[in-house]
Formats: structure tokens, sequence, C-alpha cells
């Protein structure tokens, strides 16, 4: 049930807790098989056990353990729910810090392949590699891969005899093609991945260095300038009442605290402040800064996004693929409300500025102000393309494979994945050129749209 960043960061569902058992409340425990994800899962004697399978596989993948009546914990804090839903054999499971949750049906009994002897050698290896793909990724025909054609071309390359190195480059260089920074090989500490040509992936030196080219040029002028989660988020007042927020990712916010709570309590201590809860002046227009973005947890962009308005709304539906045999086929999308929040809110108008290095949360909270109620801008370069929770596949012999199964649409029916959200305004974005003349033209366009337009809707 682990979930995968780009940045191999653990995440997880989206998460709400239990109600208590009751005499009259059908058990979860048993076998289930859930919709799309290529999972099984057995729960019995308090054990939560997942298998993750295939036509050709079956193997033992995450376990938790029960803490509360239908609540099990996994070794690294994530919180999963199971509920039962309409009836005995219908159930879901939920984990913190997600938006959305999995559909399970029960089932008699683990498949064959399950309890017997697992596959094993580079062949299986690549096998169970390249069947994890062919059933559950969406996007070859996007990409232009025809996933048949890698495995007839290197599959014969493959024998008893190949190292873990040579397959690793196997692994490596067929999925190279798809450019897809979702999708990657892992054996032990190396991993492989790719990000859409002409971006950055997102790390500590280069946040690092972006950070302090804005705070010397862009924040010089600013008043009550603070640093939030451990750094992450940083809020700046600047003249004429527009504020600025700059987040650089959707978790790591309370140090070794990873509960979905210890996020959100980080994260509501800064939107406090950001949006005037604490000070008299709360600011007319807000500039959300998103150009470095790794990603993280998908419902504290939506958190975020409940301070954004005054209504409620649909941020974006989520669906997975669930035919093996067909790409399109995909389970029944689950929309993701935004509801106004509690606290201090911003309804005025936004602008949000985005790269090629604001990847898969940072996405998919630019994507749920994309219907935000009031005026949102979005100024930069398109997004990398990213949106999906990623499946982390173990293979025989201990690799790992990643890969994205999940679309999230717009309220017509569209997706970003691959191109990335396009930006209203196009600028550059810290390129080589901008830092030489210590420009930031995507900064200065959105203090100029708000100044002068108040902002543009979409």
């Amino acid at each position: 049930m682990r979930i995968v960043t780009a940045a191999a960061v653990a995440l997880a569902l989206a998460g709400g807790a239990a109600p208590a058992a009751t005499a009259h409340q059908p058990t979860t425990d048993g076998t289930w098989r859930m919709d799309g994800y290529g999972t099984v899962l057995s729960i019995r004697n308090g054990t939560f056990q997942e298998y993750q399978t295939t036509a050709v596989s079956c193997i033992a993948g995450d376990s938790a353990q029960r803490t509360g009546p239908g609540v099990y914990t996994m070794p690294d804090g994530t919180v999963l729910t199971v509920r039962t839903e309409g009836g005995p054999d219908r159930a879901s499971v939920r984990a913190d810090g997600s938006v959305g949750d999995r559909k399970l049906r029960r089932i008699p009994q683990l498949p064959d392949a399950c309890t017997g002897a697992a596959p094993e050698g580079p062949l299986a290896a690549f096998d169970v590699f390249w069947q994890s793909f062919e059933e559950n990724y969406p996007f070859f025909s996007a990409k232009g891969v025809d996933w048949h054609a890698q495995r007839d071309r290197y599959r014969p390359t493959v024998d008893a005899g190949t190292t873990p190195d040579e397959l690793f480059a196997v692994f490596s260089e067929m999925v190279e093609p798809l450019h897809d920074a979702h999708v990657a090989v892992q054996d032990g500490d190396r991993v492989f991945a790719l990000p859409r040509p002409g971006t950055v992936v997102p790390n500590g030196k280069l946040d690092a260095r972006i950070k302090k080219f804005i705070v010397e040029r862009d924040l010089g002028n600013a008043r009550s300038l603070q640093d939030f989660a451990g750094g992450r988020i940083t809020y700046a007042d600047l003249p004429g009442g527009q504020g600025y927020l700059r987040i650089s990712g959707f978790g790591g916010y309370a140090g070794d605290d990873t509960s979905h709570a210890a996020q959100l309590a980080e994260l509501d201590r800064a939107l406090d402040t950001a949006l005037g809860g604490e000070r008299s002046r709360r600011p007319k227009s807000l500039i959300i800064d998103l150009r470095i973005n790794g990603g993280g947890s998908d419902a504290l962009g939506i958190h975020i996004a409940e301070r954004l308005t005054d209504s409620p709304y649909v941020a974006y539906s989520k669906r997975a693929r669930n035919d093996p045999a067909d790409p399109s086929g995909h389970t029944r999308p689950q929309p993701v409300h935004v509801t106004p929040a509690e606290g201090p809110r911003h309804s005025g108008p936004v602008a949000v500025l985005t790269g090629g290095s604001t990847f898969s949360a940072g996405e998919t909270f630019v994507q749920a102000l994309m219907d935000r109620p009031g005026r949102t801008v979005r100024i930069g370069q398109p997004t990398q393309g990213v949106f999906s929770d990623v499946m982390a596949r173990k293979l025989p012999g201990g690799m790992s494979a990643w890969l994205p199964n999940e679309e999230f649409l717009t309220r017509s029916g569209r997706t970003f994945d691959g191109t990335g959200i396009p930006p209203h305004f196009t600028e550059p974005v810290f390129t080589e050129e901008e830092f030489d003349e210590r420009r930031d033209s995507a900064f200065d366009r959105a203090v100029n749209v708000l100044r002068h337009h108040g902002g543009a809707t979409g």
C-alpha cells in the first residue's frame, strides 16, 4: 500500500477515522481484490497483508498491524482504514495523506499464485517487470512507446546468468523513452528515473539556490519574511497589499513526525500567518510560488485550496486503470471536493507561479485551483506532467519498479499527464540568462498582473 513520489518518499492514501466496530457491522476480515492497482489483500488475525499480482506473479508486499477497530498501522507509521460499504462483500481502504480511497471486492481465497513458490531469477524478474507495466501503465500510446516491441527487443538479452547490474541497465533502457518522472527502477540505493526533457528534478541543492535568489532579488523590500515547516514554506508581505507564499513541497513539515496530523498542524501555522489570522492586515492578492516543488501529499494541497475559497467546488476527479487488457478501462472517477475552511481564508486574486520543476502533488494543487471561484492566473512554464500516485512493485531478486496508474481529470474530463498544466502567461523560469541578469520575469509578471488587473479567471 505504499505510494511513492518521484523523490522516493513514501506517501499514503486519503485518511479518515474508522467507525467503531459493532455486532451488526460486517467484518472486514477475509480476502479482497482491489479495483485496479493489481492488488489482493488478506486481512486476518489483526494483520493486513498486501499481495501484488499480475497475470504471471503474486508477490507479498507491505503489511500492517491492527491498532484499532478497522484501523491498521504500517511500520512507517502510515495509518490504513478499512471499512465495509453496502454489504459484507464490498469495502474500501484509505490511508492518511492522499485524496481517494480504493474499492475492494471480497473473494473466496488468495489466488493460487500467492500460495505457491514465488518466481525466481532474472527472467522471472523481467516478466514481472514487463507485465506490471503492461497491466497498469496508462500512457504508452500518449508517449508513443510500443511496450510489446520493448519486450521483444530486450527479453532475449536476459537469461539465468544476467547480473543485477545488467538487469538494472535493461530495465532502465526499457523505460527511458517514457521520460516519466513517476516511472523508476530501484536497486538498493540506486534509482533510475527521467523527468520530461528540458526540465530538472527538484532537490535540496537546487531549492537552496533558488530560495536564496528569490529572497535577495524578489523579497528585498518585503516585510514579515518568515519560514515555516523547516523552511519548506516561506511567506512575506509585498508592497501594495500583495502576499507571497512559496511552497517547495507538500510534506516533510514536522521533522521526524511524519503523521498527517503533524503536517497539517505545521501547514495551518503557516497559513494562519500568511492569510492574516494573527494580523490586522490581510493580503489583497496572493502570489503562490510552486516553481521548485517536489510534490508530496495531495491532501495538503487540497487543505490549502480550502483556505482560498468562500464557496465549495470540485478540485478534480481521480480514476485508475483497472483492466489489464485495455488501457482505456478505468475505475469510476472519484471527485475530490474543496470545502471552505474554518480558519482565515483568502478568496481574492491569486497568481500561481509554475515551471518544469513543479512535480506531482505540486501539480495536483495547481489543478485544484483551475476551477477555483474567483480570479486565478498561472504564470511561468508548464508543470512536469506527473499526477498519479506511484505504485511500488517488488520484483523477484530484490529490485523494484515504480509506475503510475491513475489520471486526474478536470471538470471537462481533460488530463495533463506528460505535457503538464500550461500557464496563462509564459515567462522564463530560473534560466541561466535570468540568473546572470538578475531577472525573475515570472515573479515580476505576477506582481504587475495582480497590481493592474487583479488576476484572471482560469
